[in-house]
């Protein structure tokens, strides 16, 4: 997953360097969003002049998936203080879930969870940062015909084939992949959300088929 961020980091650094954002501003947002898919969504409604409570209206729509993940954490690490809490969500990504999620629904010790979290998460954001300021300072010297957003997909696929392990799983899978493409054109990225919902809601009924009904 580290090495699928890099390439990942770097297009969006030149990206952001190309939509008219200063140096400074596209690291700034690296750190402080700290979500691949925003970042490359936001370098988009720069580059279009989109006013900016539409950019933030997007890229908390984009990311309303984050409250899924701190959602199915959040018993786990019940215990913790609200420092810990604020810092773990500020690190909780795509990768650092699907790193952890595993690794808690083992015979972890309940008192060193929050580290596993903060190892993945710290380790992604590290490189993550490199990696777009890498780009920033490269711009447009990285070749077209590389196609490194490619590794974005193939981090992604990383990420949901382990968890794949019975068929609520894979049923979640195809229903979210399906819709995702049904409802793509969707303003907003609203076809993620969409598909996060119908992928969820096919999982639950048929892992939980009287709950569910």
């Amino acid at each position: 997953m580290l090495a699928g961020a890099i390439p990942f980091g770097l297009i969006y650094g030149v990206l952001a360097v190309k939509a008219g954002m200063s140096p400074l501003l596209a690291i700034a947002i690296a750190s402080i969003v700290f979500a691949g898919s925003a970042q490359f969504m936001l370098t988009q409604l720069v580059a279009a002049a989109t006013p900016g409570a539409l950019m933030v209206l997007s890229v908390f729509v984009i990311n309303l998936r984050h409250a899924l993940y701190s959602a199915a954490l959040a018993d786990k690490l019940q215990p913790l203080s609200l420092r810990w809490k604020a810092l773990l969500a500020y690190l909780l990504t795509d990768e650092a879930y699907a790193a952890v999620i595993r690794r808690f629904d083992s015979n972890v010790s309940p008192g060193t969870r929050h580290w596993f979290l903060f190892g993945a998460g710290f380790g992604l954001w590290f490189v993550w940062q490199l990696a777009c300021v890498a780009g920033v300072l490269l711009g447009g010297q990285i070749p077209a015909h590389w196609s490194l957003d490619f590794a974005g997909t193939l981090t992604f696929i990383a990420i949901v084939v382990p968890l794949l392990r019975d068929r609520a799983t894979w049923a979640a899978m195809f229903v979210a992949g399906l819709v995702s493409l049904l409802a793509f054109a969707l303003p907003y990225k609203l076809s993620i959300i969409a598909a996060a919902l119908a992928g969820m809601t096919a999982g639950v009924v048929l892992d939980h088929p009287r709950e569910a009904a």
